[in-house]
């Protein structure tokens, strides 16, 4: 396990029913070629080492021995191989057959675990030839030259580099109070199911929701194996289901009813599987009483060198799949109904909002159209104002102006020009100096133009900064960082540019027209006079970074707690070049990713004096809610990281 990942896999070999010396080589092949590809860890169907579907042979007491010879064999050809092996054995205890999994490392048993839960049902009497393990007393037996408990008690394995995990049996999982979910309580990483599910229509697609929902109800990693081609078709079929998951999400899916072996695998990610745990309160509550019994591994014979497989979504916020506009509908109407409820309190029939022709204001004031039309109120109740300043250009503004007309909300045009040079002139300012206090006066005279507006007009005025800007601190302190409900504040930039497209394409062509130009604008706060041909002379991701490479930091260094070379590791992958996502040469990476835990941790005191806003994801910097942080913390451990990186 490097940087929180442990390489895992499902394995499903070709089976002979009841020819155990046959299974066994083919369980060695497979082990010997996850070896060979950096697995750690890989898992077996149930009973693979006879085959499942051994019915009444299970009572010969030949094919008891020749699984226990079959084990011996195993123990002896993984004697100086690394990885861990789990597979599948029937074993008696005492006067019992127990199905159990045998875990085994290095020429070692290091445990073997009964089922908990058999089915009785269908085609399947497993209750005719096993006992489960809720009917044995922990008790010694010797199996396969080695001396183990068997017990019922729950067993967590922990390897050398701290991953712990446990084991359950097919219909363990369909159980009611499945045992990985205490498993997991009791500090499991991962769970791994060896199983035996045979193939009926629409089976498929529940059983992999099973699994999903079990790995997300537990945090965990969870890898099923399922018995596949050579099982005995007299009754039944059985197509081979390999699955992996982590906490919900499918990471790797093997081929059903394939005929040749195959050997799935995946990286979970143990580090950030305990992240979600420490943050859940609900699940450390749930922990109480769980005493589990663990089993350590033995350690690595020699480092590997780590490569990171899985894909990264280089724009974790937002959403992915054929959902997106879903999605994006929910976020406007979690917006709209934060806002719309703050109008209902406070009684307001009037929010006064800046429009600047940004991406910023735009979704803001996209947000209060569509509070106004859930409370029926009519537009005319929103007051866009754009007010030209010294670096506003004429596209801004005329997106500005179309903008509002369009949505059919109240207009006002208020220049700053003036009040600001005469602030200049109060203050003893050269205007020709474009310096903090040139940028941050326009950006304060705004404020007080809309807060005057909103006390003239009775109403609130609705603050348009976004999620990213927070994070940056990329917002003048008693400017634009102050409103009186921000509506943007748990939408990171990228994501804004979603929200405004996917509005655009729901309303007309005019407007639609309008917010395609929106978008194609450089990010900007417009305060430095534009160039000498009119355009944009400021461009914000110049000065503080790209948006697509904070927003991702931003994701992994709260949402997970990674730290920076984690965070560098991922951003490296996601920003390759690879399927679209822009491509960022690794210095750069190195050089923003500085940048980003400087100003993050030098600009909390914006956040903490932050209004009120609705939180639309899983990463929010209320310091309210989910970010409380002293603004006075230290980033030193965190840039002495990157600077090593």
């Amino acid at each position: 396990m490097q940087y929180g990942f442990i390489n895992v896999a499902a394995a499903v070999p070709s089976v002979r029913v009841a020819d155990c010396e046959y299974n066994i080589q083919q369980i060695e092949s497979l082990i010997a070629k996850a070896e060979g590809q950096g697995v750690e860890i890989i898992v077996f169907p149930e009973l693979s080492v006879t085959g499942y579907s051994c019915q009444d042979l299970f009572r010969q007491t030949l094919l008891l021995e020749q699984a226990e010879t079959a084990v011996m064999m195993l123990l002896d050809f993984t004697r100086n191989l690394d990885i861990i092996a789990i597979v599948g054995v029937p074993v008696v205890v005492g006067g019992m057959l127990l199905n159990c999994a045998a875990v085994i490392q290095k020429g070692d048993l290091l445990g073997l675990v009964p089922k908990t839960f058999l089915p009785n049902y269908g085609e399947f009497y497993e209750k005719r030839w096993f006992a489960s393990a809720l009917d044995i007393q922990p008790t010694e037996v010797r199996f396969a030259g080695s001396k183990v408990i068997v017990t019922p008690q729950p067993t967590l394995f922990r390897t050398f580099q701290g991953a712990l995990f446990g084991v359950e049996i097919c219909e363990d999982l369909w159980a009611p109070a499945p045992p990985s979910t205490n498993l997991a309580l009791a500090g499991a990483d991962i769970v791994f199911n060896l199983s035996a599910s045979d193939e009926l229509t629409g089976k498929h697609n529940y059983l992999t929701q099973l699994i999903s929902h079990q790995s997300a109800r537990t945090i965990s990693g969870y890898v099923y194996s399922g018995c596949g081609f050579g099982e005995s078709t007299q009754d039944v079929v059985y197509a081979g289901n390999a699955v992996i998951c982590e906490n919900g999400r499918t990471l790797a899916e093997g081929r059903r009813f394939s005929l040749e072996p195959q050997v799935i695998t995946a990286q979970v990610d143990v580090e950030m599987l305990r992240a979600d745990r420490r943050s859940n309160s609900t699940y450390s509550s749930a922990r109480h009483g769980i005493v589990p019994r663990v089993i350590e591994c033995h350690g690595a014979t020699a480092a590997r060198d780590f490569k990171l497989e899985r894909t990264v979504n280089p724009y974790p916020f937002i959403p992915s799949g054929g959902d997106i506009d879903a999605t994006c509908a929910d976020i406007f109407s979690i917006q709209a109904a934060g806002l719309a409820k703050r109008l209902v309190h406070t009684g307001c029939k009037t929010v006064v909002v800046g429009i600047s022709g940004g991406l910023d204001s735009t979704l803001a004031l996209l947000v209060c159209v569509k509070a106004y039309d859930m409370l029926q109120m009519p537009r005319l109740g929103i007051l866009g104002v754009t007010m030209p300043g010294f670096g506003t250009t004429g596209r801004t503004h005329a997106n500005a102006l179309s903008l509002m007309r369009n949505l059919g909300v109240s207009m006002r045009e208020i220049s700053i020009k003036a009040a600001v040079t005469q602030h200049f002139a109060d203050i003893g300012h050269d205007a020709a100096v474009h310096d903090a206090t040139y940028e941050n006066s326009q950006a304060r005279e705004r404020t007080q133009v809309l807060m005057d507006l909103a006390n003239q007009e009775g109403g609130i005025v609705i603050g348009t900064g976004d999620l990213s800007e927070l994070a940056l601190g990329w917002a003048t302190y008693n400017g634009d960082h102050i409103s009186m409900y921000g509506v943007n504040a748990g939408v990171p930039k990228n994501l804004v540019r979603h929200l405004v497209s996917y509005a655009a394409r729901e309303l007309d062509r005019a407007s639609r027209l309008t917010l395609e130009d929106i978008i194609a604008t450089p990010v900007s706060p417009e305060l430095i006079p534009a160039d000498d041909d009119g355009n944009i002379s400021q461009k914000t991701e110049d000065i503080v970074g790209p948006y697509a490479l904070h927003d991702f930091f931003l994701y992994y260094t709260l949402r997970y707690g990674f730290r920076p070379a984690k965070t560098y590791l991922l951003a490296r992958r996601a920003f390759s070049g690879e399927g679209g996502a822009p491509q960022f040469a690794d210095d750069e990476i190195k050089r923003w990713l500085a940048v980003f835990m400087r100003r993050f941790f030098a600009q909390q005191f914006k956040r903490s004096c932050l209004p009120d806003g609705p939180k639309v994801g899983s990463v929010s910097l209320s310091p309210r809610g989910d970010w409380r942080m002293p603004s006075d913390a230290s980033a030193a451990a965190w840039l002495k990281e990157c600077e090593r990186l």
